[in-house]
């Protein structure tokens, strides 16, 4: 169906809306994990490892739509903050294996928490109406753009996994 065309503002308005607000979810987040040392980006990479298994850089590079030198330095961060170990794989020496350390699982442990922090700021102003459309609308815009993660994390829902 379409709602937008070349002469109708609306999509752009739409779209900068959307993005203002990823913007906005990032720095409330940002402001959460202080007290942890870790930015929102390192959030997302840590809860991948952490909820979804992904163990390898390219499953962290699909999943957060980043180039493999992104992911690179990213993850090199992570190391150096020790939050997260690389290993190579005694199969295949070029692949390089991902795992969380105590302390990254330590924070990890704690991310539910943050998150619904960070949550609760972003959402506040909408009653619980609001917020449950909110997610009915966004997941089916993911679902339908056949975005892994939404699907994944919706079918764990259903199966009461976590």
């Amino acid at each position: 169906m379409k709602h937008f065309g070349p002469d109708n503002p609306q999509s752009t308005i739409l779209a900068m809306l959307i993005g203002r607000t990823n913007v906005l979810k990032d720095r409330m987040l940002d402001q959460q994990l202080v007290p942890y040392g870790v930015t929102s980006s390192q959030f997302k990479v840590l809860i991948i490892v952490a909820q979804f298994g992904a163990d390898t850089p390219a499953e962290l590079c699909r999943h957060l739509s980043l180039d493999s030198g992104s992911m690179t330095r990213m993850l090199d961060r992570l190391e150096q903050k020790q939050l997260i170990k690389r290993t190579r794989s005694a199969v295949d020496r070029r692949q390089v294996h991902l795992a969380l350390t105590a302390e990254g699982q330590a924070i990890t442990d704690c991310m539910p928490q943050i998150g619904a922090d960070a949550m609760n700021q972003l959402l506040g102003v909408l009653d619980a109406q609001e917020v449950a459309s909110l997610e009915r609308i966004l997941s089916k815009v993911l679902v339908d753009a056949n975005d892994h993660i939404t699907i994944t994390r919706l079918s764990f829902i259903k199966t009461g996994a976590k």
